[in-house]
């Protein structure tokens, strides 16, 4: 699979997508501080629909930092370097607001995914990129309702032995004890598959077939802001806290 070949510039379409991504977390995190903290009652927001946008918008950083992951020198550092950060969030969130706290978030999957890329690179570039794809989103598909007990989807699904979630300490890998709790989950399974099924369509990136809008830039402030998503990601939550301190101490 010949990989090294690499289109002039950056793939501004992904920096933009990630950019509109960071905004709309923001946006999430900020009706979430909304209700789960400073409790107010919104529908809408404790609907369905709105953990589907949350997925649907993690989803998204997962997909864009495995196409992201073939056109950095180092995985192995910047896997290192994110789950870090990970966990310096899970500290600051166990010792501030316990009751929000981060466990195995979006930064703990992306660093565990970097890292499991780097030392598996070389079997999976054995795949054709159009297989590789094709089988990741195979396999994220399979494994999609594992942190809920079942492997598969109806009507091939069956359901995993509870032994394995009793054991408590299997959540990263998507096995949670009923007792668990993070308020920010992105396990291995499925995620993991997902960051895989990105850095196949990453290969098409990088050789430059993929369609010249990937390559033009649109919206120059969403290109810049997704260049900056990991720091924004990092600072947002306490920035958003004490605005709406504020605002309620206001309101009151």
């Amino acid at each position: 699979m010949n990989n090294q070949s690499r289109p002039a510039g950056r793939v501004h379409f992904f920096d933009e997508w990630r950019g509109l991504a960071i905004l709309l977390m923001v946006f999430y995190h900020g009706a979430y501080d909304v209700v789960e903290i400073f409790g107010v009652d919104w529908p809408l927001f404790q609907s369905f629909g709105m953990h589907v946008v949350q997925e649907g918008i993690a989803g998204s950083f997962i997909f864009i930092s495995g196409v992201a992951c073939r056109f950095s020198h180092s995985n192995r550092k910047r896997g290192l370097i994110t789950f870090g950060l990970g966990m310096v969030l899970t500290a600051v969130t166990l010792l501030v607001i316990p009751s929000q706290r981060v466990m195995f978030g979006v930064l703990h999957l992306l660093g565990t995914a970097m890292l499991v890329f780097s030392f598996l690179r070389r079997p999976l570039d054995k795949l054709h990129p159009a297989a590789g794809f094709l089988l990741m989103l195979l396999c994220f598909a399979l494994t999609m309702y594992v942190p809920y007990g079942v492997l598969g989807f109806p009507p091939f699904a069956v359901r995993l032995p509870e032994s394995i979630y009793q054991m408590g300490v299997l959540f990263p890998l998507g096995f949670p004890a009923s007792s668990f709790f993070s308020s920010d989950y992105f396990p291995v399974l499925p995620w993991l598959f997902f960051f895989l099924t990105g850095s196949y369509f990453g290969v098409f990136a990088r050789q430059g077939t993929l369609p010249s809008y990937f390559y033009r830039e649109h919206l120059p402030v969403l290109s810049k802001i997704g260049r900056y998503t990991i720091w924004i990601y990092m600072f947002h939550q306490p920035v958003l806290y004490g605005i709406l301190v504020l605002i309620f101490h206001l309101l009151k």
